[in-house]
């Protein structure tokens, strides 16, 4: 048996598939030793994500994680539905007058994104509508797709804005807020029984595929957190996941972050990405201003406000929640309605955007299995 699965892991390592995706894990682990060695923030999220983002950038084939990267969000999942405890939930109808700004929030984002794309980037009504939609990146794509805009332009718009938030939050975070990226992320696996170690693996896988079962969108990390808070407030789980299990997950987002760029073009950069980086600066301006209207008003904390109202991915989110030591059920509910109010939303507002059909050039997706829950 045991050499059965020997033979099956170098098959497949001897693969192209396989050999790409060993260098891309070689690449982010390098990118990751660099960021330690040199004592930059983060390195186990942003060593992975600009050493894969340099060598893509560069020509380099990588190749994603599949569902081994999907499979690292549901520790996110975990963490997240570990904190939701009694005290959280009692303290939900607070969080309703910080919820409300949320909508307003999405229209203010249309009215100056649409027009952006529209009249400054030249983009098709549709592709512009999408691309100004803060949503997760799958779904604006699909939608766009099923509409007639520019796939690929979607695409890496949607990872740009990703990469950015991911970027510039951390800067912002320390240098407007004052608060550190150092706050413990979790106990060492070894101080954890190993009885919760299993409750929360099974929760985490469950909660996946019966996420994926049933059509939960976000179902990776979305599934997880549903099966865990629910365990958390029966008294089943006790402890937030090991601090090996969240640095494993930090890694593979990073990683999937910086693939996405891989086949990127000069024309596509000079377009798509540079555009979509444009944006996002729009975007990171307009969550300072929506994060001091919460705070002014007591609604938040200015940490949690910013975070909150950030235009990022909940798998991002979560992990900058984590090592700030915010308040993780504030930020993701926030996040959930978000992105709840856009993909129901969106494509019943988009036939107000332009006819299908506009979307022009190649419609490459470029989407991979990591994009699900950003």
């Amino acid at each position: 048996m045991f050499r059965d699965t020997a033979r099956a892991i170098v098959a497949i390592a001897r693969t192209s598939f396989g050999r790409a995706r060993l260098f891309t894990l070689a690449v982010a682990a390098a990118g990751t030793a660099a960021f330690a060695v040199t004592g930059l923030p983060l390195p186990f999220l942003f060593g992975p994500m600009a050493a894969c983002l340099i060598a893509a950038l560069a020509g380099a084939r990588l190749q994603g994680m599949g569902q081994v990267g999907v499979g690292a969000r549901t520790i996110l999942g975990v963490a997240v539905g570990a904190s939701v405890t009694p005290a959280v939930v009692a303290q939900m109808p607070a969080m309703a007058a910080s919820l409300a700004l949320i909508p307003l929030y999405i229209v203010v984002i249309g009215l100056i994104g649409v027009p952006f794309f529209r009249r400054v980037a030249g983009y098709d009504p549709v592709t512009a509508y999408y691309a100004a939609m803060p949503g997760g990146l799958q779904d604006m794509v699909i939608f766009g797709q099923e509409a007639g805009g520019n796939v690929r332009a979607l695409s890496l718009i949607h990872a740009t804005r990703v990469l950015v938030v991911v970027a510039l939050a951390p800067i912002i975070l320390t240098g407007l807020y004052g608060v550190g990226l150092t706050e413990a992320i979790g106990a060492p696996a070894a101080q954890i029984p190993l009885s919760e170690l299993a409750i929360m693996t099974a929760a985490a896988l469950i909660g996946w595929k019966g996420g994926e079962r049933i059509g939960l969108f976000g179902a990776s990390i979305l599934g997880p957190m549903i099966a865990t808070a629910v365990l958390t407030l029966l008294d089943v789980i006790h402890y937030r996941p090991p601090a090996e299990a969240i640095l494993a997950a930090q890694f593979f987002i990073g990683m999937g972050i910086g693939v996405h760029y891989v086949g990127v073009t000069l024309a596509e950069l000079r377009r798509d990405v540079f555009f979509g980086a444009a944006f996002v600066i729009i975007l990171a301006g307009l969550a300072v201003v929506v994060t001091a209207i919460a705070t002014f008003a007591e609604l938040a904390p200015p940490v949690e406000a910013f975070l909150a109202f950030a235009p990022g991915g909940q798998a991002e989110m979560t992990v900058l929640a984590i090592v700030v030591g915010a308040d993780l059920g504030f930020v993701i509910v926030h996040h959930l309605t978000r992105i709840i109010l856009v993909i129901t939303g969106a494509p019943l507002l988009a036939g107000r955007v332009g006819a299908k059909g506009g979307g022009g050039g190649p419609q490459k997706t470029g989407e991979r299995d990591e994009d699900r829950d950003t």
